[in-house]
């Protein structure tokens, strides 16, 4: 007698999401179904309506023609009444590469708007029922069993994977982590001790706190604290201003915020309510917007730097961990380095926790963030944006509403992650204000924080991991390449330049070969001494004449994916016909070297010193 082809198990361990199809998509199956006249193939199809059933099926009939009294009954998401009990009915099938559980989806149905994964891809129903039809057999069926086992952490059966499933969901809800998403956050681990790429290390002392960020060994950013950031360091704090004079000619005008120095506020960045402003056209002036001695409120987003004031805003943005709050504005975004995948789950979540009258933006760090995070940390900001507001009412004097925290909470706040393998703080009293800000948080990473005791090791922080040596050649305006050539890099006030010389190397075959390879190393490098110095502004770049085209082209390559790991917004040109590279870089504050250094009484910052006498 002939036998029937084996299923490899598929009915005795089918996924629960294929008991909510409905009658129709069995229909299909049976009818796509190979024939069998084997006596021994009834007792297995017992389970889903017995002998009869079987023979129906044997002899090629569709189980949707047969008597409805014979079948079990289905779990149709059509038959359930409620919304709340549909939405308890639908489960949704895991997909290959989730870092996370996905989000509640309500069933698709006229009544429905368009589900997340509608918008993300052409296919209607009809058109998934046919994806699950097409893994009805043994392939599709092992694979929905790895992926039901994957989600509920229990490959046991169906029962158990609708346990799983139903767990996951209430993790969902609750806020808490699939254990994917906590190892995922906590980052890899080497023998008991976390592994990463980067490392932090936090020095204080009396009058400075610095904070350097190493890459391996190599320090690659550099921070620097001290206490009167109130006056030079103040980028991102909020202040109640007076506008004390209106500049039509710059489209600017001049704001008190109670530093030495005015700030400045271009026409770009002032906020109004069109219906306040008497004008004909579209595009009031500044001061149509603007007037004497009226108060306004302002964030600043560049500290000063030498005769030159802060820069201001009036959209104003207040930092979380995961998401930046953006009051009575409509921005609404995600960070464009998070996967497509990622940015799809996080929209449909934004989708319903968006505050309303505000704007959001989620961060780099929101990649394994729940809803239950994210809506806390939208809270919180919200929170802190109604005292600045309420504070504002009272005062008519230029006050600071918002301090940024101090520099490591801040730092760590934008940088740290399971890419770091730690970060270690030599005060106490930082050390414990930085944990507990990163145990609320990312409890995952909080053993990471670690204290260490100068006076037990013997040696300070930044001696033990060599980061005064590396800050020393940083200060430095010659650089050494690894091949024998070297960097020149001169500060003017217009802008930064840095020669790219062979210096030692001489190569070995040939000078276009010679001159490529050395401007290859110049480019890693570059990018490199751009973060770390923190040059900003205009940058001129004059790399040693290449004759192939296809080099010059190379060398620009290799210098934007050096760039890229730089956070900070950088723009590169092609190179010019004079050989130069122009680029901008956003500047934020006055650079390494002059946070270490002071303009000298002699020669007042020129280098050189006239001699006056031979004028006489």
């Amino acid at each position: 007698m002939e036998q029937s082809p084996p299923r490899g198990g598929s009915e005795d361990h089918s996924d629960t999401s294929e008991q909510s199809s409905s009658t129709n998509d069995r229909s299909s199956n049976a009818k796509n179904a190979p024939s069998s006249t084997s006596s021994n193939q009834p007792r297995r199809r017992g389970s889903r309506g017995g002998q009869g059933r079987a023979k129906s099926a044997a002899d090629g009939s569709s189980s949707a023609t047969r008597n409805p009294e014979e079948l079990p009954e289905p779990m149709r998401e059509g038959r359930l009444g409620s919304p709340e009990a549909r939405e308890e009915a639908l489960v949704k099938k895991p997909q290959i590469g989730d870092t996370m559980p996905v989000p509640n989806v309500p069933p698709p149905g006229p009544a429905n708007g368009p589900s997340e994964e509608a918008e993300s891809s052409p296919s209607s129903n009809r058109s998934g029922q046919k994806r699950r039809r097409k893994s009805g057999g043994q392939k599709g069926q092992q694979q929905k069993k790895q992926d039901s086992e994957s989600a509920s952490g229990k490959g046991a059966s169906s029962g158990s994977s609708s346990k799983g499933r139903s767990s996951s969901r209430r993790r969902r809800r609750s806020g808490q982590l699939s254990a994917e998403a906590r190892d995922q956050r906590r980052g890899r681990e080497r023998n008991g001790k976390p592994i990463g790429r980067y490392f932090m290390c936090v020095q204080v002392r009396e009058g400075i706190t610095q904070v350097a960020v190493l890459e391996g060994r190599n320090l690659i950013e550099h921070y620097v604290s001290r206490p009167a950031d109130d006056v030079s360091q103040i980028h991102g704090n909020i202040y109640l201003g007076r506008v004390q004079n209106v500049l039509p000619g710059m489209e600017a005008a001049f704001v008190d915020i109670a530093t030495p120095k005015n700030a400045v506020l271009y026409r770009g960045d002032v906020q109004y309510d069109s219906e306040d402003i008497d004008s004909d056209g579209n595009d009031p002036r500044i001061e149509q917007i603007l007037k004497n001695r009226q108060t306004i409120l302002c964030q600043v987003t560049k500290n000063p730097i030498g005769a030159k004031g802060a820069r201001l805003t009036q959209e104003v943005s207040l930092p979380g961990r995961f998401v930046v709050l953006i009051p009575n504005s409509t921005t609404y975004g995600i960070s464009k380095r998070l996967p497509d995948q990622v940015r799809r789950r996080l929209r449909s979540i934004l989708d319903k926790v968006k505050p309303e009258g505000h704007g959001l933006i989620v961060r780099t760090a929101a990649e394994h963030a729940t809803e239950a995070e994210l809506t806390a940390d939208m809270r919180m900001l919200l929170e802190q944006w109604d005292g600045i507001e309420a504070q504002a009412k009272g005062l008519k004097k230029p006050t600071l509403l918002h301090r940024e925290p101090e520099l490591a909470v801040r730092v760590i706040r934008e940088e740290f992650n399971s890419d770091y393998r730690g970060v270690v703080i030599d005060d106490h009293r930082l050390y414990e204000e930085v944990r507990e800000y990163v145990a609320a948080f990312n409890p995952e990473l909080a053993d990471r924080v670690e204290y260490y005791d100068a006076e037990a090791e013997g040696l300070a922080l930044f001696e033990r991991h060599h980061v005064h040596e590396q800050v020393h050649k940083a200060l430095d305006r010659k650089v050494w390449l690894p091949s024998g050539g070297s960097l020149i890099i001169e500060h003017t006030e217009a802008l930064s330049v840095i020669d790219v010389n062979t210096g030692k190397n001489v190569g070995t075959s040939n000078l276009e070969e010679t001159v490529f390879s050395n401007n290859l190393e110049a480019a890693e490098e570059i990018a490199k001494q751009l973060r770390l110095r923190d040059i900003g502004g205009i940058i001129v770049i004059d790399f040693i004449d290449m004759e192939v085209k296809a080099n010059r082209a190379k060398v620009i390559e290799t210098f934007r994916d050096a760039l890229a790991r730089d956070k900070t917004r950088t723009q590169v040109f092609d190179i010019s016909d004079l050989g130069l590279v122009e680029m901008t870089r956003k500047r934020i504050g006055e650079g390494l070297l002059t946070e270490f250094s002071e303009q000298c009484p002699n020669c007042t910052g020129r280098g050189v010193v006239v001699d006056h006498s031979l004028l006489d």
